[in-house]
């Protein structure tokens, strides 16, 4: 009889736990239909990602829990899955909770990275000497950027001294020029001191980079990073204003020349391997260079007066982290829709949009069908037949059919395009298509493994 009682509870056990992955297989199947139906999936993630062995995955869900996207992964049928992976932005926290060594973090198919240039596990390009850090190189993240800066100056220190050797006429060149001074240019700028290299460092816009357009008080790292010269940050989450103050006070310990407001137009490289790195204010000559840059590319501007006030972004980061403002919106492609309608559902915000034609064109389905009703429900106001003259600390100034109107503004937004950075890193000579940034990872996956079957 015992046994009977056991034997029927494995059974009503057994038909739970099936019906459970069934009805979860059930309703994933029925949310990607619905999300292909919407236009809302994507192929796949563009760049990093989670992969994971099933043979090691052991479903504890550990990695689902440390996950800060939400979403990304999931337990089904007793395995760890990767169930949106566009939303995967490359925290690796995941990878560091798995207690089995079941989960590394790769880069996309190669269909998924054309549009990325190609790196060798040492973040080099097809252009000898030519490395890139950061975002460009489809790895999100302030910790990825400055791990990255850091090890990529280490390659280049080891190269440097035969480098020297090499005949060159007039003064000796830098060791290395470094385009960007957000976290990947600052890390390898403070690598270069540390290694006492000879180097330039060459930021377009100011001093931070992307994250000196961030939200006040956005948390922007989520884990242990160090910093050469500073060392290890003691939090693990920290704001963008401690970070800003962080790196500002590394920079002064280190002496650190940032030359802000250099934009750089092209880079060249002689039969001997030099590099002639050109801008607007002048040329710079390096054995090595390092493309710290993102891929958003530089934002069109509008030059008007105003602009450069610090409440004015050409990108939206975190809609959440603006409530209970006064918001304009200039643009009326996807993107200035997309930003409009995150701003406006956030509590207490009024947005505007103003758009320069008469009605928004080529926009997205789905797109085209929300603004429409957001702004029969009054959500959101469209000033159309608009465009800005003048920004001021708190509004902007529109010219509508030939009169100014002026209207209230906490933030200013503007999509009018920009240049992306693909063209000018083909000019260069950087070849694009699949990443071999995996390859180390894979390594030290297999090194780790092994360690635990061992113990």
């Amino acid at each position: 009889m015992e046994y009977l009682i056991y034997g029927a509870f494995g059974l009503v056990l057994a038909l739970a736990v099936g019906y459970h992955i069934w009805s979860h297989g059930r309703r994933e199947d029925a949310a990607l239909d619905a999300a292909r139906r919407a236009g809302l999936k994507t192929d796949g993630p563009r760049a990093q990602h989670p992969h994971i062995d099933v043979d090691w995955c052991i479903g504890c869900g550990a990695c689902v829990t440390a996950c800060p996207e939400g979403d990304v992964l999931a337990v089904i049928g007793g395995k760890a899955a990767l169930v949106q992976g566009h939303k995967c932005i490359g925290h690796g926290l995941c990878a560091d909770a798995c207690p089995v060594g079941a989960i590394e973090i790769v880069m996309a198919s190669p269909s998924m990275t054309a549009d990325l240039p190609a790196l060798t596990p040492k973040y080099e390009t097809s252009v000898e000497n030519l490395f890139i850090a950061g975002e460009l190189g489809g790895l999100a993240l302030i910790k990825n950027a400055v791990n990255q800066g850091r090890e990529v100056v280490d390659h280049i220190a080891v190269r440097i001294p035969a480098l020297r050797r090499r005949p060159v006429l007039g003064d000796p060149p830098f060791d290395v020029a470094i385009v960007g001074a957000g976290p990947a240019g600052l890390s390898a700028s403070l690598r270069a001191v540390e290694k006492k290299l000879r180097y330039v460092v060459l930021e377009a816009e100011e001093f931070g980079g992307t994250v000196a357009k961030y939200p006040r008080q956005k948390l922007v790292m989520t884990s242990p990073v160090e910093l050469p010269i500073h060392g290890q940050f003691k939090k693990l989450e920290i704001s963008k204003e401690d970070l800003i103050d962080v790196w500002r006070s590394a920079a002064a310990k280190a002496g650190l020349d940032v030359r802000t407001g250099e934009k750089v137009d092209d880079i060249r490289r002689d039969a001997n391997g030099l590099f002639t790195v050109q801008t607007p204010l002048g040329q710079y000559r390096a054995w090595s260079v390092v493309m710290a840059i993102g891929r958003r590319g530089t934002p069109n501007k509008l030059g008007i007066p105003g602009e450069h006030l610090p409440h004015v972004m050409y990108s939206l980061l975190d809609a959440e982290a603006y409530e209970q403002k006064q918001i304009v919106v200039v643009g009326g492609g996807d993107s200035a829709v997309e930003a409009a309608m995150g701003l406006a559902v956030q509590k207490g915000n009024r947005v505007v949009m103003s758009y320069r034609k008469d009605e928004f064109t080529r926009l997205k389905d789905r797109n085209e069908q929300r603004i429409k009703d957001m702004v029969r429900k009054k959500v959101i106001t469209v000033i159309f037949n608009s465009r800005p003259v003048e920004v001021t600390p708190t509004s902007t100034i529109l010219d509508v059919a030939g009169e100014r109107h002026e209207i209230p503004s906490d933030y200013v937004w503007i999509f009018a395009g920009g240049t992306p950075p693909k063209a000018f890193l083909e000019k260069a000579g950087i070849a694009f298509g699949r990443q071999d940034l995996s390859a180390a990872a894979h390594d030290e996956a297999v090194a780790s493994r092994a360690a635990i079957v061992a113990a």
